[in-house]
């Protein structure tokens, strides 16, 4: 992917796609079902309590006559028994509830629990009985932050979806990279699943202790940056933004074998997010070929940029990378950036020469304003000593964002 590409993706793209419809739609069984539950959802104010308590025995009877009703969940999911049993072992719970019995045991609308279903990332499954105690504690948990008024409904949404996206990533890759390692049949006739059931039953409770470790440590982070910005910077924060991105990996991807492609892209993106960390910056995310990180200072990006360079070149097995930087107004959202400050350092990516790192008119001026380089040779004093060099390149037409000058950022010799 070029930088152009990832600059025009949607991952750069903010906004929501709107409330779904509920999963799997409406079938004849429930046509006319959520209108029935919003109905049902709240025992007639005006009745007297023996009518009040007639009708929850009512509901809870028609409850207990869907629960019956509903296959078991092996003969409508078509899952072996050890599928079954991992899904149970990992989630703590047997599947008990369809989408419409998990939505009304919670208290919320089908509409807005498939809002949060899907946002999660999970596929619609109709009115299958496959959701258990822990999909109905979710749901509630998340509705009874909208009632308390601690969250707006969209706001929830992007809760469950942001969790979701990021959570997703890790179990693919701890499935696919992880376990895979560990879980080589012992002995013919084994299968993989038989193998990692244990396995996962030891690791489990373990993972998880980190896992929130981990996003307490994160938070602890994320708030801290807040934190020291003012209000206004809370949002829109001036950010140093830079991409860098594997030069020819397109005639890569067709020369070489995938299992060696996998492990070129697993050595980039582990390289670039170790350097990018340990140097002060945050790494938003990898695109195969390419990276995005960003920093609070240009000088630390200024560093991380040249940083990636020198180490990639001094991989023989790397090909040749590009970096490009610009310093501006960033919105954040959902954990990613956007604006015209990472469309430009996308840009700038495209144009730059092979090992080598660009940087836009703003990022060259706030690095000679911190005394970090001088933005003219003329001017530099003999007596102070820059971390780094500008060389001013040619103006050039950018394609949606005018004309830009860009700056050619080295090391001072």
């Amino acid at each position: 992917m070029s930088a152009d590409d990832a600059a025009n993706s949607p991952h750069h793209a903010a906004g929501d796609s709107g409330s779904p419809e509920p999963p799997g739609g409406r079938g004849p069984a429930d046509a006319g079902g959520q209108e029935a539950f919003d109905e049902r959802a709240t025992p007639d104010e005006q009745a007297t309590p023996d009518e009040r308590a007639e009708q929850e025995a009512a509901e809870s009877a028609e409850v207990a006559e869907a629960a019956e009703a509903a296959e078991p969940a092996e003969a409508v999911s078509g899952e072996n028994p050890l599928a079954l049993r991992l899904e149970q072992m990992i989630l703590g719970a047997e599947r008990h509830y369809t989408p419409f019995q998990a939505a009304r045991s919670a208290g919320v609308s089908m509409e807005l629990a498939s809002r949060f279903w899907r946002a999660m990332g999970f596929a619609d499954i109709g009115q299958a009985k496959a959701l258990t105690e822990a999909d109905v504690l979710a749901l509630r948990r998340l509705a009874g932050l909208v009632e308390a008024g601690l969250l707006s409904e969209s706001m929830a949404v992007q809760v469950a979806r942001s969790t979701g996206q990021t959570t997703a990533r890790l179990a693919d890759w701890q499935t696919d990279s992880f376990l895979e390692g560990l879980t080589e049949p012992p002995e013919p006739g084994m299968t993989r699943a038989e193998v990692a059931y244990p396995l996962v039953e030891l690791l489990l409770p373990e993972l998880e202790e980190f896992l929130v470790y981990v996003w307490r440590r994160q938070l602890a982070a994320a708030t801290s940056r807040i934190a020291r910005a003012d209000d206004e910077e809370a949002v829109s924060r001036r950010l140093a933004v830079g991409f860098a991105d594997l030069v020819g990996f397109t005639r890569l991807t067709r020369r070489l074998e995938e299992e060696e492609l996998g492990e070129l892209v697993e050595a980039f993106e582990t390289t670039s997010a170790d350097l990018v960390a340990a140097h002060g910056g945050r790494l938003i995310k990898t695109l195969g070929d390419e990276v995005l990180f960003v920093a609070d200072d240009p000088g630390v990006a200024a560093e991380i940029g040249l940083r990636l360079i020198e180490t990639m070149t001094g991989d023989e097995t790397m090909p040749a990378l590009r970096v490009g930087m610009a310093f501006g107004t960033v919105t954040t959202r959902m954990g990613d950036v956007f604006g015209t400050t990472v469309n430009l350092a996308s840009r700038l990516t495209s144009i730059a020469p092979r090992d080598a790192v660009l940087v836009d008119g703003e990022f060259a001026e706030a690095l000679g304003a911190s005394g970090e380089a001088p933005v003219s040779e003329a001017d530099a004093s003999e007596d102070e000593k820059y971390r780094f060099a500008l060389q001013p390149m040619w103006r050039r037409p950018v394609r949606g964002l005018g004309v830009v000058e860009p700056w050619l950022l080295s090391r001072r010799e």
